[in-house]
């Protein structure tokens, strides 16, 4: 059975397809190799119109430590808020090795929230 110019093009299209997602699935596999396990902690909390932020303790497992950003010497670290509020991890308590620690300003809206999340490397420690 003769090739079309339709079915040439459609073999085409596919293998250019394969060959531009192969890399692609391969990078994020070796990524997520690199990345390691993980186990995230975190802190929230709610407040009302008016009232002040207070400080949020993520808690500290034994015998972790403060996993990297994949790819960098960050903390991997994430503050989440809703309504209109300012929220940080705070910097003259948190040391990253034992101790995080977030801190929010006073609540703009009606109701305001924050999440504080913290992923940590609890592999064997060598």
């Amino acid at each position: 059975m003769p090739m079309t110019i339709g079915r040439i093009a459609l073999s085409l299209f596919v293998l250019l397809l394969w060959i531009l997602l192969l890399p692609s699935v391969d990078m994020k596999a070796q990524e997520l190799e690199d990345s390691g396990a993980t186990t995230e902690l975190s802190c929230s909390f709610s407040m009302e119109q008016g009232e002040t932020g207070r400080l949020c303790r993520v808690p500290f497992p034994q015998e972790c430590r403060v996993a990297s950003i994949p790819g960098t010497k960050q903390p991997w670290a994430t503050v989440s808020k809703g309504g209109r509020l300012q929220c940080r991890f705070n910097k003259a308590e948190t040391d990253w090795k034992t101790n995080i620690v977030g801190t929010c300003g006073r609540c703009k809206s009606v109701r305001c929230s924050a999440h504080f999340s913290v992923r940590f490397d609890c592999s064997a420690q060598h």
